[in-house]
C-alpha cells in the first residue's frame, strides 16, 4: 500500500481576463477565458508547453491560477509516474502539438486519468470547440493551419525524452528576425496576429 498524494488542477485563465470582455465583439459568443492547465502532484506542477515540463508547484511562468480544482488522490509512486512521463513524451513535442486538439489542456486530461482515473473539467476541453463553433470559426481556421505549420518550421529541435527536473524540455526558440525569415512564414504570422489573444490558449 502507497501513501496517497493530492492531485490537484491548476487552472489559469491567459488572457488576463480580455477573452471574457472581447470575445463577444470578437468570436460573435462569449468565452470566459483562455484556459492553460498543469497537474500539481508530488509537490510539482507537470504541463505542456513546447514539450513536457515540470516546476516546483507554484513557480510556473503563468503566475497565480485563477482556481483551482481537487481531482483526488492517487496512490501511485512517484517513480511510476515519472516513468510514465517518459513513455508519452515523444508524444508531447512542438511538432505534435496541435491548438485544437493535442494541447496543454489535453495533457492535463490524459495525466489527471493516469492518476486519479478521472478527467479534468470539460468546459477547459471544450474550449476549442466552443471557438471554432463561434460564428468566426471558419475564418479563423485557416490562420490557425497557417501559424501551426510556422510554429513547426521555425522550433528548435526537442528534447522527447522526459527528464524530472525543472524545466527539463526547453521550449521552442522565438522565430528567426524578419531579415531572415522566409516570406511564405512572415506572411504566415503577419495573418494571424489578429488571433493573438486566443491562440494564446497553446500555453506555449
Amino acid at each position: 500500500w502507497q501513501e496517497g498524494h493530492k492531485v490537484v488542477l491548476n487552472v489559469y485563465d491567459l488572457s488576463n481576463g480580455l477573452a471574457r470582455q472581447l470575445s463577444t465583439s470578437f468570436l460573435g459568443k462569449p468565452i470566459e477565458a483562455i484556459w492553460h492547465t498543469g497537474v500539481v502532484v508530488y509537490g510539482n506542477e507537470y504541463f505542456f508547453g513546447g514539450g513536457i515540463q515540470a516546476a516546483p508547484a507554484g513557480a510556473t511562468q503563468y503566475g497565480r491560477p485563477v482556481r483551482v480544482v481537487d481531482l483526488g488522490v492517487t496512490h501511485l509512486p512517484r517513480e511510476v509516474f515519472e516513468d510514465y512521463l517518459r513513455d508519452i513524451a515523444p508524444r508531447y513535442t512542438a511538432a505534435t502539438y496541435s491548438l485544437l486538439t493535442h494541447n496543454c489542456n489535453n495533457f492535463s486530461n490524459e495525466v489527471a486519468q493516469f492518476l486519479v482515473g478521472a478527467g479534468i473539467p470539460d468546459y477547459i476541453l471544450n474550449l476549442p470547440n466552443e471557438v471554432m463553433s463561434s460564428p468566426m470559426g471558419a475564418m479563423i481556421m485557416p490562420m490557425i493551419q497557417n501559424l501551426e505549420a510556422t510554429l513547426r518550421n521555425n522550433a528548435a529541435p526537442q528534447t522527447t525524452q522526459f527528464v524530472p527536473t525543472p524545466a527539463s524540455v526547453s521550449v521552442p526558440q522565438p522565430v528567426a528576425s524578419a531579415d531572415k525569415t522566409p516570406s511564405s512564414t512572415a506572411a504566415a504570422a503577419a495573418s494571424a496576429a489578429p488571433l493573438r489573444l486566443w491562440l494564446t490558449l497553446s500555453g506555449a
